[in-house]
């Protein structure tokens, strides 16, 4: 499991998103399915344009076996 560490990069978690999924062989578009996201805004997500509602963060998180984040990514 990934365990995140603050990083004051503003595109941080969705940059952070984008090496779990990687790292776990699924696409943009099967996270986006399983989360219950369109691909485009899962895109956006990754690329740092636009926050997550909690019930998204914490699905992807879930998905992406990300344990921890620091509140500081969100902004």
């Amino acid at each position: 499991m990934t365990n995140i560490n603050s990083d004051k990069n503003p595109k941080s978690l969705g940059t952070k998103f984008k090496k779990a999924r990687e790292s776990a062989n699924l696409t943009q578009a099967e996270v986006a399915e399983i989360v219950g996201v369109t691909v485009n805004y899962y895109a956006r997500l990754e690329r740092g344009e636009v926050t997550p509602s909690l019930d998204i963060l914490t699905k992807t998180m879930k998905l992406l076996k990300i344990k921890t984040l620091d509140i500081s990514e969100l902004s």
